[in-house]
């Protein structure tokens, strides 16, 4: 059974920082794209990044601030978020994708504020 699970998400100040991880388990980890997306309130689901062998993608408006990295030791996803704005505010979804068939996490609340 596949199960993800996203984990650090919170409160922060603008301008702040916050670590999301996702533990992926149930799938051959590095077989899988993964990728962080996102949902503002009133807004369309949105692709963050994604990471696929060595190559990595992000939004243009997440660019210079957000890194996304994976431990594929433990299964692990990571999505370094620097320099947050009021408007990175969002649930964030941790997802796996091969051939089509995708996976997803339950998500977790990123809230930025003062």
């Amino acid at each position: 059974q596949v199960h993800l699970k996203e984990s650090g998400g919170g409160l922060v100040q603008p301008g702040g920082s916050l670590r999301l991880s996702c533990a992926a388990s149930g799938i051959i980890f590095t077989s899988y794209t993964m990728s962080w997306y996102r949902r503002a309130p009133g807004k369309q689901r949105e692709l963050v990044a994604s990471v696929s062998g060595a190559t990595e993608n992000y939004v243009d408006s997440v660019k210079g601030r957000f890194t996304i990295d994976r431990d594929n030791a433990n299964s692990i996803l990571y999505l370094q978020m620097n320099s947050l704005k009021p408007e990175d505010t969002a649930v964030y979804y941790c997802n796996a994708e091969l051939h089509g068939y995708n996976y997803w996490g339950q998500g977790t609340q990123v809230t930025v504020s003062s």
